[in-house]
């Protein structure tokens, strides 16, 4: 008697060779199709350096002190105030400045804590920018008749020498421990 052998049967199997190459195309396709959020940062524009550059007093009146502490209290020559209270605290005293020369305007210098919160930073510096562009539009619209943004350049340019936006951002205090 022969012996009949059984044929077993196979699964059905998937080829797993070209695997690699496919995973690879997916990492690739995603990699060059993905975009990527990118912070870029705040757009300041920061003065040419000066080597050996004379300091000059200025005075008192035509200085604005903001300081933001650790804690986020914001004070503005020595008080207290709230974010939004400094846009309207400065327009008037930006305002009072328009007749002046250049060399007299109002200086915001805005000085932090190393250990500030920068959201709290960002929006004290966009109330100081705000109560500055607030200032233009309503000179604009009294010696043109339109807003700063519909201004010529000419007369932008005039209106930017009337009132320059003086920033100036003061290093931050070093932490004691």
């Amino acid at each position: 008697m022969a012996l009949i052998k059984k044929k077993k049967i196979l699964g059905a199997a998937i080829p797993t060779g070209s695997m690699a190459d496919i995973a690879f195309l997916l990492l690739l396709f995603f990699l060059v199709a993905t975009v990527i959020d990118v912070d870029t940062g705040i757009g300041l524009t920061l003065p040419e350096f000066i080597e050996d550059a004379e300091t000059v007093p200025v005075s008192k009146d035509r200085m604005a002190a903001l300081l933001i502490n650790e804690n986020g209290d914001v004070l503005l020559d020595g008080n207290v105030i709230s974010i939004p209270q400094i846009r309207t605290n400065l327009k008037p005293r930006i305002e009072s400045k328009i007749e002046l020369d250049s060399k007299k305007k109002l200086i915001v210098s805005v000085k932090t804590d190393r250990k500030t919160n920068y959201n709290r930073y960002i929006q004290a510096l966009d109330q100081v920018k705000l109560s500055y562009f607030e200032v233009r539009d309503e000179y604009s619209e009294s010696k043109f008749g339109r807003k700063f943004i519909n201004l010529s350049k000419e007369e932008q340019d005039d209106v930017k020498e009337k009132i320059p936006i003086i920033i100036s951002l003061a290093e931050p205090e070093a932490v004691k421990k």
